[in-house]
């Protein structure tokens, strides 16, 4: 029996075989449930960050463009990446506790570390102001 491929699926199975090391272990399944189209990946545990993105980019921007093919078809397409056994992603539960124990080691106080940086003081134009500014 022959797997009918879908646009959304193709697009999910063509962008990650292009942003990972390991293009062979992609695998994206297509289901359609009651809250629309579900399409789920599997990589390999070592290209989890490339999926992923920094602070989830990448994936955001897939899901985004999914909507974008999904809305073209009337349809509702959602993305759920599966994390793999022995994948190097680190959850932010986790990685919240090795700041505060970097922290400690290095001797900073914690209440030091905890302050934000000042904001700066923002001005506020008029858009004539700004036209102003560019016409000069």
């Amino acid at each position: 029996m022959t797997e009918e491929k879908y646009t959304d699926q193709e697009f999910v199975e063509f962008s990650a075989k292009l942003l990972v090391d390991h293009p062979e272990d992609i695998k994206v399944e297509r289901r359609i449930d009651e809250r629309g189209v579900l399409i789920t990946l599997d990589v390999n545990p070592q290209d989890m960050g490339m999926i992923i993105g920094r602070d989830g980019a990448t994936a955001k921007a897939i899901r985004t463009l999914l909507r974008v093919i999904g809305a073209r078809h009337n349809a509702r397409v959602n993305l759920r990446i599966n994390e793999p056994e022995g994948s190097t992603h680190i959850k932010r539960e986790d990685r919240k506790e090795e700041v505060k124990e970097e922290v400690s080691k290095e001797g900073v106080k914690k209440e030091e570390y905890a302050k934000k940086e000042p904001q700066q003081e923002e001005v506020k134009r008029s858009v004539d102001d700004v036209v102003n500014d560019i016409t000069l």
